[in-house]
């Protein structure tokens, strides 16, 4: 049952508070949380909101982006700053849902959220912090293996990418408010015709976000033409643990995934 709703004013407090409940989940903007509340009555005692923590906001210093963890989709999106990015928080939920989620929350979402797929693509690092101090992880690390129940991840830094670097594409059932069949981010660069290097990563295929290497490794040293593009495509089964959900079913996204790759590196 859930008894207390607490808005601690510092980070002190909000671990003291972790600490004493017997189970306890940070409140943020609640768009992932609050339907599992609601559909699993008595997990949790305690809601921890990060409301008056001082944790939103975006800084920009050079190419370097810092972002805090409740800031919320929307203003992220708003960002001129942030403008080539905006096509991956366009692609997340609807306008209602983007004014009220959050950067930190989306971290955490069942499968992997679609803006966390894009700063896995970017090598995006998170600021934990916890009674101990601070310690900095990569958002990959994040994803993969979270963080402690007393932990909170209060920002998330990346280098903002040159337009012509970065590629995103989020393939779903319908054109907006859908969660993805399948999700792509990749950060890459070419040099004298060849791609150079690259990070890229697919939501929607594995229970986790995961870094396509083999497929990386196809790219490097080719053309970015739909040619090449498509023959290092068909390498993603390495990298990938396919599930069916309500979305899609495995045969499906084995299917659509080539396609989709071939499609955000090349447009074609």
């Amino acid at each position: 049952m859930l008894d207390n709703v607490l808005v601690p004013s510092d980070l002190k407090a909000a671990f003291d508070a972790l600490a004493s409940s017997r189970s306890s989940a940070l409140l943020s903007g609640g768009t992932l949380l609050m339907p599992e509340i609601n559909t699993k009555a008595g997990v949790l005692d305690t809601l921890v909101s990060l409301r008056k923590l001082s944790l939103s906001g975006i800084t920009v210093g050079g190419c370097r982006a810092t972002i805090g963890a409740t800031t919320t989709l929307d203003a992220f999106g708003r960002d001129p700053r942030l403008a080539v990015l905006s096509n991956v928080i366009e692609s997340i939920a609807s306008p209602p849902i983007r004014n009220v989620a959050t950067v930190g929350g989306n971290l955490f979402a069942a499968n992997g959220g679609d803006l966390a797929v894009a700063l896995m693509a970017l090598d995006a690092e998170a600021e934990v912090a916890s009674e101990n101090g601070m310690r900095r992880t990569s958002v990959a690390e994040i994803v993969r293996k979270g963080i402690g129940h007393e932990e909170i991840a209060t920002n998330v830094a990346f280098d903002i990418p040159e337009r012509n670097s970065w590629f995103f594409t989020k393939a779903m059932r319908r054109t907006s408010n859908s969660a993805a069949i399948v999700t792509i981010a990749a950060h890459l660069t070419v040099e004298d015709g060849l791609v150079s290097t690259v990070n890229l990563v697919l939501g929607g295929v594995a229970p986790r976000p995961v870094r396509a290497l083999t497929v990386e490794k196809a790219l490097i040293g080719k053309p970015l033409d739909a040619e090449h593009v498509t023959a290092a495509a068909a390498a993603f089964e390495e990298d990938t643990e396919l599930y069916s959900d309500a979305i899609a079913s495995a045969w499906y996204r084995a299917r659509v995934i080539p396609v989709h790759i071939r499609r955000a590196l090349t447009g074609a």
